[in-house]
């Protein structure tokens, strides 16, 4: 998740449940409730940065069980399991002491730096992209982030096969206007290689002042070199929701799971009732994500009082599901309706279309989704630092996981983006044509 529509991303929901976002407070009177809600945003990396997505995201309390200083983490030997034997990694630690020596240009390495580095270790072991242990540094430059105070490229990143991988470029800004792809490898940003880096260590080279220039590096399938690709960065604006007609069929774009995201798409719903048309696409291509609460809601205008729309598995066969609030359109429905998915779908957009794909309601066009099925929590740790660790993962209503590989088209529709022409759209026309029968 890194996100950042102008910010969308308010850090109170960002990383609170991450993700994209557009400026827009929640009612105070539900802030504890509001703890609870996972955002599930991708990480978007965009360049706008910062943060990791996030796929979903809660905030740590703060209470007693989550405040804990670094030592008390690294020290506090009596909570490991009795045959975890540490006599080699104090081994190590006073080898280090005793011999190591510096070369000239090298500070001497603090106590404090170690346990850091150690608790780094130990956090990577998990072998999780969206696990991650914050120091102070970027702990604070996290929540700048999130706060919607910076400025980007305008993309999301993820992690796929332990690489940084792009999730889409966001409509309408640099990063897109560069013709960064979903799908594209980030090999290199400027001259450093992102060869074991995670996504939030990528998205902090990526971001930057604009108007500034950043260097991507790219891998894209089918090329047989690689792209470098300069951005100029700038502040990110997207929209939520863009509407259009095609003769009989209404057009629903969304762009973010922010906390605009269901006002808005309520308005568009009653563009389209007022329209007549009787057929509709919701375009989710390239949507990476945001609250789960929006997702839910969203599916309510679709589904009838009580069916799942997503089920969230915490491990140990723990389950929460969240299910529809039957805000039905009633004789207004669709007759038939599209969701259009691409790689760049993901998290609350592989919820939304999970969940209309396999109760009947909509017919899945495009390509695999991203497959971003995971919870993050952020948590303070009372230094300064901070871990974002991934406490659940989603799953359709028939019991999918979404991490497995994302959703599948009913109707698969792939793009050649080296020979397709300016402002043709083969997914779309795709569309058309199944709703035209």
């Amino acid at each position: 998740m890194i996100l950042v529509y102008q910010k969308v991303v308010h850090a109170k929901f960002l990383y609170k449940q991450l993700i994209l976002c557009d400026n827009a407070l929640m009612n105070t009177s539900h802030r504890d409730e509001e703890k609870k809600f996972p955002l599930l945003g991708v990480g978007l990396s965009l360049a706008f940065a910062g943060a990791a997505f996030l796929s979903g995201l809660h905030m740590g309390s703060g209470n007693d069980s989550q405040q804990a200083s670094l030592g008390d983490l690294f020290f506090r030997e009596a909570q490991v399991a009795e045959n975890v034997n540490l006599e080699e990694f104090w081994l190590v630690w006073n080898l280090l002491e005793e011999k190591f020596v510096a070369a000239s240009s090298t500070d001497a390495v603090s106590d404090k730096k170690r346990v850091e580095g150690a608790i780094q270790g130990l956090v990577e072991a998990y072998g999780d992209p969206y696990t991650v242990f914050l120091p102070p540094k970027e702990s604070e430059q996290f929540h700048e982030d999130i706060s919607g105070n910076f400025s980007g490229v305008g993309m999301e990143v993820g992690m796929r096969d332990n690489r940084v991988t792009v999730i889409a470029p966001l409509p309408d800004t640099p990063a897109e206007s560069a013709g960064v792809l979903a799908g594209d490898v980030v090999i290199k940003i400027d001259e450093t290689s992102t060869e074991g880096m995670n996504v939030d260590e990528a998205v902090q080279l990526i971001r930057g002042e604009k108007g500034t220039e950043v260097i991507l590096t790219l891998y894209r399938e089918g090329k047989t070199e690689f792209l470098e690709v300069p951005i100029i960065r700038d502040t990110i604006s997207v929209p939520t929701v863009r509407t259009r007609i095609e003769g009989d069929v209404f057009v629903i774009s969304l762009y973010s799971f922010n906390a605009l995201a269901e006002s808005q798409v309520q308005y568009a719903l009653r563009e389209y009732v007022e329209s007549g048309a009787d057929k509709l696409v919701l375009d989710l291509r390239s949507n990476p994500g945001g609250y789960l609460q929006s997702a839910v809601s969203i599916a309510s205008y679709f589904l009838p009082a009580g069916e799942v729309v997503v089920r969230e598995g915490f491990g140990n066969d723990k389950e929460q599901v969240y299910r529809s609030q039957g805000k039905m359109l009633g004789e207004h429905a669709p007759k038939k309706m599209v969701v259009l998915v691409d790689q760049g779908s993901a998290s609350a957009s592989e919820i939304l279309a999970g969940a209309l794909q396999e109760h009947g309601v909509a017919t899945l066009v495009g390509m695999q989704t991203f497959g971003k099925g995971s919870v993050q929590e952020l948590v303070e740790l009372g230094t300064g630092a901070s871990l974002k660790v991934t406490i659940a993962r989603w799953f359709t209503p028939e019991g999918h996981s979404i991490s497995e590989n994302g959703l599948a088209p009913d109707i698969i529709v792939p793009i050649d983006f080296e020979t397709i022409e300016p402002g043709d759209d083969p997914q779309f026309d795709a569309a058309l044509e199944y709703l035209r029968g």
